[in-house]
């Protein structure tokens, strides 16, 4: 028999348990566990008056940030409606069933005030990562560095000459973030480069075409991760040129030992880290093996012999070519004072067999040998190791990170602008995919026994 839906009158009162409409295995309730914002008020104390009305609880602003990025809703408008109308989110922010959910603009006025003054974000990040360590997610031993392409949010058809320069009549937060920056390692000073083009709506983005399709405006987000379980330890954006990323590499290795106590036997990168004043960085001055390919030119097009075929003694400081001949150096330093030039004599090259394949169009072969030689030969030889080839394996952890980035948490392109925009959106996004790692690899206790 079909039913019928009676209308009877409402009843005077209901009982309805918000904690009971969340289910134990949803996200935000396997999150909620090691989200810490206990010291979130004292470190924000002295960013407010003493005196008028009652602010925003700044602890429902985050709450509501990690939702967002948790659940890739990027748009803090659309944010403020999801939080209003889904109940698992109300829970995860503490608003129960009638409390108000916040103004969009809210965020904005805290993101550019008292968030950023107080380093609030980095805090929640390294919050993150510390109870990521007590949970033994962190082994510390092994590291891995990249960095992805991240869109900025600055349009492709309304860039400029980047030799005509900006207009000087142009003002904005983020033109004032550009000229900040002009001499910082990780951006204006990375190159002396003059980029194409350049955005008025943001300067500091830069204009490449590195992904081989069409050029655009981007910033590089660079992780440092623990390769254990694939945790990010550290994250720090930089301009989207090389060695802006290698700049941001050495900041995350640092500011990691600094606040964290993490220091990493071994470090596994692509070959984007493998200059010869990175590697000697990293085995001279860190200590740290380098499981990383050797960025080296020195292969010759024209099938003459290369550096490779001459052999180097290190006691005696001298090459020995395919011929058998030595090569000496004076021990004056050229190209900026990083290279060294072994020359072989006239006589020995004038009358050797192998000319036309060693110096065919020159009277005497010199062989260039970096100053830093010493760390690249050492990650040559680390190379033919078992220990290398699993360091690349686990390497591919850091790109799928960005991978799920991009597709999960949908930060493919910046809604912020400005060095600090993608500063703040690189580090809500890292502490998210902390968060979920937590969840997912921390198992939720189990509920106790009824009395």
């Amino acid at each position: 028999m079909m039913g019928e839906r009676r209308v009877d009158q409402g009843a005077l009162f209901y009982e309805f348990s918000l904690d009971r409409h969340v289910p134990a295995d949803h996200l935000l309730r396997r999150i909620d566990r090691f989200v810490e914002l206990g010291e979130l008020r004292a470190r924000l104390g002295p960013f407010y008056s003493s005196m008028g009305r009652p602010s925003i609880d700044p602890e429902l602003l985050i709450r509501m940030l990690l939702v967002g990025y948790c659940f890739g809703v990027r748009s803090e408008r659309r944010l403020c409606e999801e939080v209003h109308l889904n109940l698992a989110y109300r829970w995860f922010c503490r608003l129960g069933l009638d409390g108000n959910v916040p103004d969009h603009s809210t965020f904005s006025k805290n993101r550019h005030g008292r968030f950023r003054e107080s380093n609030l974000l980095r805090h929640l990040f390294e919050t993150a990562v510390r109870r990521c360590i007590e949970e033994g997610l962190v082994g510390g031993e092994g590291f891995a560095v990249d960095a992805s392409l991240i869109k900025a949010e600055a349009s492709r058809q309304k860039g400029v000459e980047g030799s005509q320069g900006l207009p000087s009549a142009l003002t904005s937060r983020a033109i004032e973030e550009y000229l900040a920056v002009l001499d910082h390692a990780a951006f204006g000073a990375a190159t002396e480069v003059t980029p194409k083009f350049i955005s008025p709506a943001d300067p500091a983005a830069r204009w490449t075409g590195a992904h081989g399709g069409q050029a655009f405006f981007a910033y590089s987000d660079n992780y440092l991760i623990d390769l254990e379980h694939a945790v990010i330890v550290d994250v720090e954006p930089s301009t989207a040129v090389r060695q802006a990323e290698v700049t941001a590499a050495k900041t995350m290795i640092g500011r990691a030992e600094e606040r964290l106590g993490l220091y990493p036997e071994r470090l596994a990168g692509d070959s984007a880290y493998g200059s010869a004043a990175m590697l000697d960085w990293l085995v001279h001055e860190r200590g740290i093996e380098p499981h990383i390919p050797v960025f080296d030119k020195s292969k010759r097009a024209d099938d003459t012999f290369s550096r490779g075929d001459f052999a180097y003694d290190a006691k005696a400081d001298t090459y020995r070519c395919p011929g058998g001949k030595r090569l000496t150096t004076t021990g004056t330093v050229v190209n900026d004072d990083t290279t060294l030039l072994y020359r072989a004599s006239k006589q020995d090259c004038q009358a050797c067999a192998l000319k036309p394949q060693c110096c065919p169009n020159t009277p005497a072969r010199k062989v260039p040998r970096s100053i830093f030689e010493g760390a690249r030969d050492l990650a040559r030889a680390i190379a033919k190791t078992e220990a290398y080839a699993l360091s690349r394996r686990q390497r591919k952890k850091v790109e799928m990170l960005f991978a799920h980035l991009k597709r999960i948490l949908r930060l493919d392109r910046l809604r912020l602008r400005g060095p600090t925009g993608a500063h703040d959106e690189f580090l809500l996004a890292a502490t998210a995919q902390n968060l979920r790692k937590l969840a997912k690899l921390v198992p939720s206790p189990e509920p106790s026994a009824a009395t």
